[in-house]
């Protein structure tokens, strides 16, 4: 069994072409970012500073932002030289294809599908909670038992309606996204603006609380991390080791810069506007948390802030409950824009798989009508509903983290080995410092990934071992790649001449 294959650089740019698995190219700089802004700014704003900051880390939550930006940063520079040497649908399966080989590209593929779907069906729960408070502060009362965990039909509905609209085409989903990442930032700006007359510099002090000092009410289960567990950390709460636990935790909030290399395919100039749109996004995005965070916890102390809703609390705390009416409308346009593009870069992924042989090839297909590869995004929406319809989602959220860090680890190595055997391949982006920085990537990937829980990284473990069945049994066999050569992998120009 020939596990390592690799798929040439140049196929996959062919596969580009074939006329029934060809996406159309209509993005542009702006639209990548706006879809990067549009992907990571939602759950982790609007609720995971509250837990960081009142649990793990203190006013020094900015900081936690700022370590995990960094970890984003180094990854993104990797990310940014791949997606525009390579612009191919599937971001880093594409990549792991063409460097580590058919095993290693399917493991971050099956990685990928479950952070996206997971992710999504996620931020869904969230969202059916923000929709019934501002329906009831509408007068409307929605019934519990339509959105709460088990029997959640609140975000199937929004999952399935999301769904619909990414079926007319990139365009279509591009449009409506730029219309409501403008209502969340302005939102957003809001809050920054408008808290600042609310600051008392008080709350700073100590702006990194001892190690072990009484914090906020958590109604999150108690969970150490993995370098706790095994006796190498005190982890948190606060101190210094707080602020990397919480680094951990917020991690969560950036994800979504790397989904916008799964539209790479889908890029009118990939080659300059990939590196544009993956690091602008994530910058725009790292001002803004670090921000907010500096605003919550000025306007309310670490130890009281409210973790569910930390930045409409710190508002009715200081008597605007009117402000925190409209950070709610803010929460849930967030959350809008993040569930669709999490479900587009999940059908992406997918669809690449399938292209490739490694899944059915029905799922390969593209409308000819709107671009789109419809049988994929309809299966996505669908398991995206189900889940959040039918799961608790709480502790399986994790899982999101640790698969996106791992899927970094891959692109950093994948670097460092594209250039070392095709030092020739033209690149419009050139990660800078090789190897240092792919290293420090990878290193500070796996740091982050040591902090999240035990049961986390038993999760995951099954989650792959499940992924190798599956390769095993139809991947391996149906692989067009397998059935295409023989023995060692040869380009294109190779296959033709020999």
């Amino acid at each position: 069994m020939n596990l390592t294959r690799t798929k040439a650089i140049e196929q996959s740019i062919q596969d580009t072409e074939e006329p029934t698995h060809q996406l159309r190219r209509e993005l542009s700089a702006l639209d990548l970012t706006v879809f990067g802004i549009g992907v990571i700014i939602g759950t982790g704003i609007f609720v995971l500073t509250g837990e960081a900051a009142g649990v793990q880390a203190g006013p020094a939550v900015a900081l936690s932002f700022v370590v995990s930006g960094v970890v984003c940063g180094l990854a993104a520079l990797c990310y940014a030289e791949f997606a525009s040497t390579v612009p191919v649908a599937g971001s880093a399966y594409t990549f792991s294809y063409a460097t580590l080989g058919e095993i290693v590209a399917w493991i971050i593929g099956w990685d990928l599908i479950l952070e996206l779907a997971l992710g999504g069906a996620t931020v869904a729960s969230g969202w059916s909670t923000y929709f019934a408070d501002l329906a009831k502060e509408a007068g409307i009362t929605l019934p519990k038992s339509i959105y709460s965990d088990g029997h959640n039909l609140v975000a199937a509905a929004i999952v399935l309606i999301l769904t619909g609209v990414i079926c007319l085409g990139i365009k279509v989903s591009s449009k409506i996204n730029a219309v409501i990442v403008a209502i969340k930032l302005a939102i957003v700006l809001f809050v920054i603006i408008a808290g600042l007359f609310f600051i008392k510099t008080s709350n700073y002090s100590p702006f990194i609380p001892p190690s072990g000092s009484p914090g906020a009410k958590s109604t999150a289960p108690d969970a150490g991390s993995l370098l706790s567990d095994i006796g190498l950390s005190a982890g948190g709460p606060f101190g210094v080791a707080g602020i990397f636990t919480a680094a951990a935790l917020v991690f969560f909030a950036f994800i979504g810069f790397d989904i916008v290399a799964t539209a790479a395919e889908e890029t009118k100039n990939p080659q300059r506007d990939m590196p544009r749109g993956i690091l602008g996004s994530l910058a725009i995005c790292t001002v803004l948390y670090v921000a907010v965070s500096l605003v919550v916890t000025g306007m309310v102390k670490y130890n009281k802030i409210k973790v569910d809703a930390p930045l409409a609390e710190a508002f009715r705390s200081v008597g605007k409950p009117t402000f925190a009416t409209i950070i709610s409308i803010g929460a849930l346009a967030g959350l809008t824009t993040v569930m669709m593009i999490l479900m587009i870069g999940q059908s992406r992924v997918f669809f690449a798989m399938a292209r490739d042989g490694l899944l059915p090839s029905i799922f390969s297909n593209v409308s000819q009508r709107t671009g789109t590869p419809t049988a994929t995004t309809i299966t996505t929406g669908v398991v995206v509903a189900a889940m959040a319809a039918l799961l608790p989602l709480e502790e399986l959220a994790a899982l999101v983290n640790i698969g996106t860090l791992f899927a970094f680890i891959l692109v950093a190595i994948a670097v460092l080995i594209l250039r070392r055997k095709r030092p020739d391949l033209p690149r419009s982006f050139h990660t800078p410092f090789v190897p240092v920085l792919p290293i420090l990537s990878v290193l500070a990937s796996f740091y982050l990934m040591l902090n999240l829980p035990s049961s986390t990284w038993l999760r995951f473990v099954v989650w792959m071992v499940v992924g190798f069945v599956v390769y095993f049994f139809y991947g391996y066999g149906h692989s067009r790649l397998g059935r295409g050569y023989a023995g060692e992998t040869r380009r294109p120009e190779q296959a033709r001449s020999g």
